[in-house]
């Protein structure tokens, strides 16, 4: 039965796929092939119901988009209505002699019973229905799509910037910035096509026109030369059904003409063009009101039709005194339905939960003159930066971090910048647009004397800003040369990595999860709670991220924790918390191989730090009896371990200290704070393939 249904649909989407080329080949076939009567009625009665359909359709769309095929349905409706003419017209000058009903009872019906069978009389109203539709509806509508297209290419890049800074705010997804982005290139496409479309509508006026003295002469022609009729009776009978076919077929052109003018003049909100004219129009009763008056005034002119003009007053006295009451009574309903006291201004209104705004998880700020370094109409590239590093982040660290909110801030120095944490300020820095920053390494012997000295925002190593024809200079004395966005992009690269584990929350560990269970469903099955909760998981995560091992290999993290979570939560007491460190003791284990990586690169000898035997059994009495150290030895620790340091830095040696599992977790945190850049392991994360080779010693 689902087979047949879905047969069924899909003959219904092949059958709307060829109604195109259909009508196509019956446009076609109509201007060559001869119709008869009956179907030239079906064919006419059509066209008059496809012109009603189109202009209820304009009356009913709440913006031009929800319309976008009227150019395409206004190029098929005029085609249709000139092969119509062509078809009728054969049928008149073949047949017209027989009778007023040769070409089809509509036609007559036009020709005879609308002008009352007085051909002047139905060439004036043929004439005036083109003027009509020719001079006023079509021009004023084409000028109004010609405008409108020429606004709406203007207003383009205003619009794109708008939504890339809606995005870049992190106001909208990305999905709904490109819906919007094809919006708003539909939106100009559309009154593009409606700047050409009104040609076809204008054309298809003068056809009509050049039509009907064609066909009048060649009746007169045939009636006279063929058919032995007097000049008289072929001028009445043929003049009469082009009359009639010309009517039938300008009435509908009119018809569609008003809905073209309909759909871009309207200015579009969520309301249809008959909910806007009778909102606007009749909302005011003083309109109403002198409106009545005026019109009641002339009324009471002597040989004025006194009926017309006092009943029309009257109504809209009355109309104008019903409004007035609507509007009193939503005026007294207002402040009731607010509250039972007394009516408050707006201002002292109770605090809603809408006046709470959540702080941005990561932002930043900009004075004045930075704001050209995120506006990509002014060439900025920042925005684009940012992009590249989230997703750069993602790839390394394994979640997507929040997006970075970007505002400008008027109480920071115009050349200021400042990134925010939850709303507090984790760093800032000063650039200079248009200059570019030479950053010393380490080991340049000169200086750049020509440039503004200052200190790099995100390593504070010495610096100058230097203009474009000292840039090459610069590179030439190995100065590291990059521009003002660069220095932006390059300090939020350094926050967003020293603060991933702030970043993630428990929102992106459950889109994380959610992201896995697509990719390997049978992996978290049962994942959370069975074996660790959410929080223990973020924790365990959270814990990682400190340290800055990546989390890209989650199919490990999880198949460790489905391991040992549910056999550690067993070993704690009822009430108590799962072992968060002995957890991620287990899984940097599994992680070795990565972290190993992480440090050393590809080198299979890993020079690194030891602790003395002494100082390793000290500590470990230490830390596992008290949990803390006396002064006197983190003092002694901490000096060991800058001297260390320096050895290793002097030797271009990495700064990793290799300690015992149970002192691994404690002494990380000790340093770092103190020396960021030293990295603890233990010795259960150095894979076999590796073997350790200690060059600095920490208390020998």
């Amino acid at each position: 039965m689902n087979r047949f249904f879905s047969s069924l649909k899909l003959q219904a989407a092949d059958s709307r796929m060829l109604a195109g080329p259909v009508l196509i080949v019956m446009v076609l076939a109509m201007m060559v092939l001869p119709l008869p009567p009956f179907l030239l009625d079906l064919f006419f009665t059509f066209n008059i119901a496809l012109s009603i359909m189109i202009l209820l359709v304009a009356m009913f769309t709440k913006k031009p988009l929800d319309f976008a095929a009227f150019p395409s349905v206004l190029l098929f409706a005029t085609l249709l209505r000139l092969s119509l003419n062509v078809a009728s017209t054969r049928v008149v000058l073949l047949h017209g002699h027989t009778g007023p009903d040769a070409a089809g009872q509509v036609i007559e019906a036009f020709g005879h019973f609308l002008v009352g069978g007085n051909f002047a009389v139905g060439i004036v109203v043929f004439a005036i229905l083109v003027l009509i539709n020719f001079v006023v509806i079509t021009k004023g509508a084409g000028r109004i799509a010609e405008v409108g297209a020429r606004f709406t290419l203007d207003a383009m890049p205003g619009k794109q910037m708008a939504i890339d800074a809606d995005l870049n705010a992190g106001l909208i997804a990305e999905d709904d910035a490109r819906k919007r982005r094809a919006e708003v290139a539909q939106e100009a496409e559309f009154y593009g096509a409606m700047d050409g479309a009104s040609k076809f509508v204008r054309g298809d006026a003068v056809a009509g026109l050049i039509i009907m003295v064609v066909s009048i002469v060649g009746g007169l022609l045939v009636g006279v030369l063929q058919h032995g009729l007097s000049f008289g009776e072929a001028g009445t009978v043929y003049t009469l059904l082009t009359i009639g076919d010309g009517l039938v077929g300008q009435i509908p052109a009119l018809i569609i003409s008003t809905a073209a003018g309909v759909v871009v003049s309207r200015v579009a909100n969520n309301q249809d063009v008959g909910q806007q004219m009778m909102s606007q129009l009749f909302s005011n009763p003083m309109v109403l009101y002198i409106t009545a008056a005026i019109i009641g005034i002339m009324g009471l002119i002597p040989n004025m039709p006194h009926f017309a003009f006092l009943s029309l007053a009257g109504f809209f006295a009355y109309l104008g005194y019903r409004i007035q009451k609507k509007n009193e009574a939503l005026a007294l309903q207002g402040p009731v339905q607010e509250t039972d006291a007394t009516p408050v201004d707006t201002a002292s209104k109770e605090a809603r939960w809408d006046d709470v705004t959540l702080v941005e998880p990561f932002a930043m700020e900009v004075g004045y003159r930075l704001i050209s370094l995120v506006d990509q109409e002014q060439g900025g590239e920042l925005i684009s930066r940012i992009r590249s590093l989230r997703k750069q982040f993602a790839q390394n660290m394994g979640f997507l971090p929040p997006v970075v909110h970007i505002r400008d801030n008027l109480e920071l120095h115009p050349s200021e910048y400042r990134i925010l944490l939850s709303g507090v300020e984790i760093g800032k820095g000063q650039v200079q647009p248009g200059k570019w920053l030479a950053i010393d390494p380490g080991g340049v012997e000169f200086e750049l004397t020509e440039g503004e000295k200052t200190t790099d925002p995100t390593f504070g190593l010495t610096a100058y800003w230097v203009t474009e024809d000292m840039r090459e200079r610069a590179q030439v004395m190995g100065y590291t040369v990059v521009d003002a966005s660069t220095v932006i992009a390059t300090h939020i690269n350094q926050l967003l990595t020293r603060h991933a584990a702030h970043l993630l929350g428990r929102q992106e560990v459950q889109q994380l999860l959610e992201h896995i269970g697509r990719e390997e469903p049978k992996l978290v099955e049962d994942f959370v709670p069975k074996a660790v909760s959410l929080t223990t998981l973020h924790n365990v995560l959270r814990g990682l991220l400190t340290e800055g091992v990546s989390i890209r290999d989650m199919r490990t993290i999880v198949e460790v924790l489905t391991e040992w979570g549910p056999i550690l939560n067993g070993q704690t007491q009822p009430g108590m918390m799962i072992n968060i460190e002995e957890l991620i003791a287990r899984v940097r284990t599994a992680l070795g191989r990565a972290i190993t990586q992480q440090c050393f690169g590809d080198a299979v000898e890993c020079n690194v730090i030891g602790l003395a035997p002494q100082l390793t059994q000290v500590l470990t009495q230490a830390l596992t009896t008290s949990g803390s150290l006396e002064p006197g030895l983190a003092d002694n620790l901490q000096t060991e371990t800058e001297l260390a340091l320096q050895k290793q830095t002097v030797h271009n040696l990495p700064a990793v200290l290799v300690v015992p599992p149970v002192l691994r977790s404690s002494l990380a945190r000790l340093f770092r704070y103190g020396f960021p850049q030293l990295t603890v392991l233990s010795n259960t994360e150095i894979p076999e393939e590796r073997y350790l080779k200690v060059t600095s010693v920490i208390g020998g």
